[in-house]
């Protein structure tokens, strides 16, 4: 297609609303802008704008036109800023949001150790265990745990996660162990922020409403409680691991164990992913792997 400058005035004065916009963004005269814009018509064969002394408006062949060159231009941009990115280190503001306890642990170190590595960059980190809408909110990514539901944001799987019930020997040795699920019946259960918890029984997951006398949304306040013996808990198991390790929690229906939860990065959907966002999630995924997991 011949005459991209004559498209690119078109495009540009209608989305900065102006003739004079357009010219300063594009560093010509607004007489210049407005002479491609006639030929463009002239070429095209039909009125694009309705030009009055105080505005422009899309004639309907305008508008149509528009929403498909505009698709162009915002690809050109992209692939711009694509290269730079390719040639320049994480700069300007990463705004990250995740869990209390996961993110004090295992994530806010991992940003710091980043942070070190690309001095340019700032990062917002903020946590909590609220769900955050992502594009609301203004946030570049966020590290979820469990099932993902919003089907409009992408996720990397950074984790796989397994679910497992504990109690202190204590409590066991007072209360009896648990051999099936119907038995959590009859036991206190230590509840987090649902009061479902997740096994797979005979390779099907399935959700068992439990209860009992303490509902607390921290992991850290929950294990406390069952390392005083105050009942079972259901936490992953890099939470307890350093205390199955010294007895002091034992697990119990570890036929029912479930292990398909997982840990990801979730991000917006965009058409290209900008630096600091694409090399924090690498970086992530590489300390991550060598690690071998948590």
């Amino acid at each position: 297609m011949n005459h991209w400058d004559r498209i690119e005035a078109f495009t540009e004065v209608v989305r900065l609303g102006t003739f004079s916009a357009a010219a300063r963004h594009l560093n010509v005269s607004a007489s210049h802008i407005s002479r491609l814009v006639v030929k463009l018509e002239q070429q095209l064969g039909t009125q694009l704008l309705y030009r009055t002394t105080r505005k422009i408006r899309l004639t309907d062949a305008g508008r149509l036109y528009y929403e498909h060159c505009k698709h162009l231009f915002e690809g050109f941009r992209e692939a711009e800023s694509a290269i730079n990115d390719l040639q320049s280190s994480p700069r300007g503001v990463l705004k990250i949001t995740a869990g209390y306890t996961f993110g004090e642990r295992y994530i806010a170190p991992l940003i710091n150790a980043f942070m070190l590595l690309h001095p340019q960059l700032e990062v917002r980190l903020h946590l909590t265990n609220r769900r955050v809408d992502l594009i609301e909110e203004g946030y570049d990514l966020a590290i979820r745990i469990g099932p993902m539901e919003d089907s409009s944001l992408i996720a990397r799987r950074l984790w796989t996660r397994e679910e497992m019930v504990v109690a202190s020997p204590a409590y066991l040795a007072e209360q009896g162990v648990p051999l099936t699920l119907m038995d959590l019946s009859r036991h206190q259960c230590l509840i987090g922020s649902r009061d479902r918890w997740l096994f797979l029984d005979q390779g099907t997951r399935r959700e068992m409403r439990v209860q009992g006398r303490l509902h607390a949304n921290s992991g850290i306040v929950l294990l406390d409680a069952a390392l005083k013996g105050m009942g079972l808990v259901q936490l992953p198991a890099y939470y307890i691991a350093e205390y199955l390790e010294k007895g002091e929690l034992v697990p119990v229906l570890q036929d029912f164990a479930f292990k398909d939860s997982a840990i990801w990065v979730v991000y917006p959907q965009h058409r290209h992913l900008s630096s600091k966002v694409r090399m924090f999630i690498d970086f992530l995924v590489e300390e991550i792997e060598q690690s071998h997991g948590i």
